[in-house]
């Protein structure tokens, strides 16, 4: 008798997840994501503050209050188109000053901290004097600095640059003195030169720290500008925004004080946006601080 054999036949199972997004699908998905995320951060800020300007003109308009003590935000725009001749001339005064107040404080306050780094004894010496500088109130040290130096335009610019000054240098000490001990060691045992250990190792260290310095001196150099000008009640057609701000308050002209201020406020947000848009742009590709946030 012939016997039967069974045979069964099993299939191979299929390890191919059909679940598992494609690598262009994952890619997709995070452009999507940072496109998104981009768009709120406009849209948000935007739709909150015009809700806020809203709310204030109803609240003006609805209870009848007088320009002299709150202006609606149309008559603040009003006064601002109206009054541009003298407000950009103003303007420009302002971010000039505050650009050269700016740049001294870049080199500085680089130069400086390059010097501390490589001298422990330059440090030892000045560092204390930069602290001094920095937690003495500008607006305590601006009348004098009105009555040592002769010229206005010198002594508001020495203002805005005592600021601006340290948070670059501190920020750049920092940053030189946090580079590898590891690679300092390398660099030292293939007998790299100074240049060499600063141009290859220092200088991409203290990169990210020079930065984010840069970013809060921006700011800083602009209130200095306008505290020290706010001291010196300096009048005239050479003069910045502070100064339309002052005449205004003593003409009582309240709508035109508020269009000076907002001149004031908007260019401290360009100076912000400008910084930190540089900051993606240098530290973008390979600093772990921007990386995150381009993801």
């Amino acid at each position: 008798m012939a016997s039967t054999s069974t045979i069964e036949t099993v299939m191979p199972l299929d390890t191919t997840n059909e679940a598992t997004p494609s690598a262009e699908t994952l890619r997709a998905h995070e452009d999507k994501l940072r496109r998104r995320e981009a768009t709120l951060r406009i849209v948000v800020p935007v739709v909150i503050v015009a809700a806020l300007l809203l709310v204030w003109e109803w609240m003006v308009r609805a209870n009848d209050i007088p320009h002299y003590i709150l202006p609606a935000p149309s008559l603040i725009l009003r006064t601002l188109f109206d009054n541009w001749g003298s407000l950009s001339g103003a303007l420009w005064f302002t971010v000039k000053l505050t650009l050269l107040a700016l740049g001294a404080a870049i080199v500085g306050g680089v130069l400086l901290a390059i010097a501390f780094a490589l001298f422990k004894w330059v440090e030892i010496g000045l560092f204390p004097i930069a602290v001094i500088l920095q937690v003495t109130p500008i607006i305590a040290i601006a009348p004098l600095i009105l009555i040592y130096v002769s010229s206005t335009t010198a002594a508001l610019l020495l203002c805005a640059w005592i600021v601006a000054f340290f948070p670059i240098l501190s920020n750049t000490v920092i940053g030189l003195k946090s580079a590898d001990s590891n690679l300092r060691d390398l660099f030292q045992l293939y007998k790299a030169s100074p240049w060499q250990t600063f141009r290859y190792l220092l200088a991409p260290s203290a990169l990210p720290y020079f930065m984010a310095g840069l970013k809060i001196a921006g700011g800083l150099s602009l209130i200095g500008a306008v505290v020290a000008e706010f001291t010196a009640g300096t009048a005239g057609k050479e003069t910045g925004l502070a100064s339309r701000i002052l005449e205004s308050s003593f003409r009582t002209e309240i709508p035109m004080m508020f269009a000076a201020l907002l001149l004031v406020s908007l260019l401290g947000i360009v100076i912000f946006i400008v910084f930190a848009a540089l900051s993606r742009l240098v530290l973008g590709h390979w600093h772990e601080s921007e990386m995150r946030r381009e993801r």
